[in-house]
């Protein structure tokens, strides 16, 4: 479960509350005061110094929130911070008063996705008991009027009017809920009817739903099939230069351009393996150049077996090998020294996945750690 942090109290004193959060930064944009490295996994903490706000996505996502009916859809692969946004989504909402409740699907117990009927129950239960209003399901639950139907009425006549403020309902790792399509396509096209019913009854527009997937749910799905397509779409880009360089001097680390570019090299922009990396070097657990030597060694099992990536790389390669298609495109990827083109299926899956660039069809690597890594760990695959 998605841990809130409250709001400051009036009382509560301005120097207990890190100035990162406060806005406010020492002349160069580094924070202050100055924070231990925290290793890297899962949410970052609403008050971690450590978070990169990537403008101006925050700032969009803060002011939509505030929208009546939004609805905000968080998409990205695995790794890119979708978690984190979300959290300080919904902290932004509890500042203004709203009522939030964080609900993450890999918590949910497999026999809840018996059936729809007892799933949507679940859900309705979930969000009442997070809110304190008693479970009056038996009340609202007709099975004459089907699942849907009765989950409805349940927080259109019951949850919504308990309340005198919106309510933030967050749903991450909503790619849980796939894997059961049958449940996934009437609880998705739930939340769409929720969301177009917002627009012409006051009762639901007190509600606001962030929508939370990772990018990996679309590879084993047709490509012409979408899980969500409404709302504000928000897709999480890597970390640029500037970015880079601001979170290394959190880290302690005095890094000019140079050193950016070094890391740059390695791992590119993608925020996990950004961190991870500079965590470890500002535990002087090794240097920078260490780091090239191991990452971009040939061939790269060092540090698949062993390294500060290897549970990463293990993860993704894992993926590659549940699909032969991808693995093989991934293969011609990482062993040509230029764009290689594919199909537009096999491009978007891996795109999808986080491992390559898009040119319209044609691919690189999305980093030079990937490129040494798939180059040595696919090679047998024909």
């Amino acid at each position: 479960m998605l841990a809130e942090s409250p709001a400051p109290g009036k009382d509560e004193p301005e120097n207990l509350i890190p100035k990162q959060v406060l806005g406010i930064s020492g002349d160069q944009g580094i924070p202050l005061p100055a924070a231990e490295p925290e290793l890297p996994g899962g949410q970052v903490d609403i008050a971690s110094l450590f978070y990169i706000e990537r403008h101006p996505i925050e700032e969009r996502c803060y002011q939509t929130i505030l929208q009546p009916s939004a609805l905000i859809r968080i998409k990205a692969p695995r790794q890119m911070g979708k978690t984190s946004l979300m959290a300080k989504i919904l902290h932004h909402a509890s500042c203004q008063d709203y009522r939030t409740v964080p609900l993450t699907f890999q918590l949910v117990d497999k026999t809840v996705f018996a059936n729809l009927d007892k799933f949507l129950k679940w859900f309705c239960a979930y969000v009442g008991r997070e809110l304190h209003i008693p479970n009056q399901l038996d009340d609202y639950w007709d099975e004459i009027f089907g699942s849907k139907v009765n989950c409805k009425d349940y927080f259109e006549k019951y949850l919504l009017p308990q309340i005198d403020t919106p309510l933030v309902l967050g749903l991450d790792e909503i790619d849980r809920v796939f894997q059961y399509p049958d449940i996934a396509e009437d609880f998705l096209g739930l939340l769409r009817a929720w969301h177009e019913e917002s627009k012409r009854r006051d009762i639901w527009k007190k509600l606001r739903l962030i929508v939370v997937h990772s990018t990996e749910v679309y590879i084993p799905m047709n490509i012409n099939q979408s899980p969500f397509n409404v709302g504000l779409p928000v897709d999480l880009p890597e970390f640029n230069p500037m970015q880079i360089q601001d979170l290394a001097a959190r880290h302690h680390l005095s890094w000019s351009n140079l050193e950016v570019d070094k890391l740059m090299a390695i791992v590119g922009g993608h925020p996990y393996l950004v961190r991870v990396a500079l965590y470890h070097i500002s535990r002087s657990e090794l240097t920078l150049d260490e780091l090239k030597e191991t990452a971009l060694a040939k061939p790269s099992k060092r540090i698949a077996d062993a390294g500060i990536y290897s549970d990463h790389l293990r993860r993704q390669l894992w993926n590659l090998e549940e699909y032969p298609d991808l693995a093989a495109g991934m293969r011609e990827i990482a062993a040509a020294d230029s764009p290689v083109q594919l199909k537009a299926i096999q491009a978007f899956k891996l795109d999808s996945l986080g491992l390559v660039k898009l040119h319209g069809n044609e691919c690189v690597p999305r980093c030079d750690l990937y490129r040494q890594y798939f180059r040595s760990h696919l090679s047998a695959i024909g």
